[in-house]
């Protein structure tokens, strides 16, 4: 693949957070596709397979309205692509055992995609999950102590 192919393929991938995804997940990723990020509260795995991952952007859905994902860069050599993204979106439904808040947020993240044979094989995923949580007023910042 060249790069504008991987790049394409990976927006087409990010698309299934936003309410705007055309593509099947077959289309887009391999049999034994693997998704790295930080562990979900749920089931504490940090890796997930196809159908794991399907079912975390099931539970957002259910959850978020309205997202809005934007891609600020893109950078593909090899066999990888990279994407800086911005997603915003309103918290109207039960989230992760969280009551909705109607907050409209936004936060950011990278996503890193290996491709085997025209598909994703592996994503890594680096998203402010702090920015996400303080948004919807579940953890706060707090002001360093000045001892």
């Amino acid at each position: 693949m060249n790069p504008e192919e991987m790049k394409a393929l990976s927006r087409q991938a990010l698309s299934f957070w936003s309410e705007h995804a055309t593509a099947t997940t077959g289309d887009l990723f391999a049999a034994d596709y693997r998704n790295h990020q930080e562990p979900d509260a749920g089931s504490g795995v940090s890796v997930k397979n196809l159908e794991e991952w399907t079912e975390l952007v099931r539970r957002f859905h259910s959850g978020f309205s309205e997202v809005d994902l934007k891609i600020l860069t893109q950078l593909a050599e090899g066999d990888q692509a990279a994407s800086h993204w911005s997603m915003t979106a309103t918290h109207t439904g039960s989230f992760e055992g969280e009551t909705p808040t109607n907050r409209r947020i936004t936060w950011t993240g990278i996503s890193l995609d290996r491709f085997e044979q025209g598909k994703i094989a592996e994503t890594w995923v680096d998203w402010d999950k702090f920015r996400f949580l303080e948004s919807l007023g579940m953890v706060t910042q707090t002001a360093p102590s000045k001892d």
